[in-house]
C-alpha cells in the first residue's frame, strides 16, 4: 500500500477511534532517564487531528525542571525548535498549528514525534511534509537525539513503506506498549 493511501486510511481510523488517552508519564520518564541525557531539552509538538496529546506529559516534565520546546515551521519544509512553557503565548501557523511566539532557538536532545502510522521496525509515516525526517537527518549527525514517537496502538501497521530519507525512531510508545 502506498504511503498516501495508508496515511488516509489511518487518519480516518484515528478520527473514529480517538479517545483522550494519556500515555504513562512514569514509563516515559523512566525511558528517558535510562538514556542518561545530560541537560535534557524536550522537543514536543502541539497535537492536532486526533494525535496523542503530549502537552500534559510535557507539563509534568516542566515541573521536574526539564527545558521544553515546540517546533516552528520554516521555509523549504524545515522546522526549528524554540523554547516553550505552558505559560508562553502561542500563535497559529499557516497549517493551523499553534507555535511559540517566543523566539529562543534550542536544540532538543529528546524529541517527541507525532505520527500517523508506524511499524515494529520503528519507521513512521507522518503527514507527508518530511519535517521530522529532515530535522532528524540534519541534527542526529551533530548531536545525540533520542526520538520517541507517540501513537495509539491501532496505528501500528505490518510494514511502513520507507525510503532512504525516512528516519527510524529510537522508540515508539502507545497506551499498550513501548517499541524498541
Amino acid at each position: 500500500m502506498s504511503k498516501s493511501l495508508l496515511r488516509s486510511k489511518i487518519l480516518k481510523l484515528r478520527k473514529l477511534k480517538y479517545s483522550r488517552t494519556e500515555l504513562s508519564f512514569t514509563k516515559i520518564n523512566s525511558l528517558i532517564k535510562k538514556q542518561k541525557i545530560i541537560n535534557p531539552i524536550i522537543g514536543g509538538y502541539y497535537p492536532v487531528s486526533y494525535e496523542i496529546d503530549c502537552l500534559e506529559i510535557m507539563k509534568k516534565f516542566e515541573i521536574k525542571k526539564y527545558r521544553l520546546s515546540l517546533p516552528i515551521i520554516k521555509n523549504k519544509n524545515s522546522m526549528e525548535f524554540y523554547s516553550y512553557s505552558k505559560n508562553f503565548p502561542l500563535t497559529v501557523n499557516k497549517y493551523g498549528i499553534p507555535e511559540p511566539i517566543e523566539r529562543r532557538l534550542v536544540l532538543p536532545n529528546i524529541l517527541f514525534v507525532p505520527l500517523v502510522a508506524f511499524d515494529n521496525r520503528l519507521f513512521r509515516i507522518g503527514y507527508g511534509g518530511g519535517y521530522y525526517d529532515r530535522y532528524l537527518n540534519k541534527y542526529k549527525k551533530k548531536r545525540n537525539i533520542c526520538s520517541i514517537g507517540f501513537a495509539f496502538s491501532f496505528q501500528e501497521v505490518m510494514k511502513v513503506p520507507n525510503e532512504k530519507f525516512d528516519q527510524k525512531l529510537d522508540f515508539i510508545i502507545t497506551e499498550k506498549k513501548i517499541y524498541r
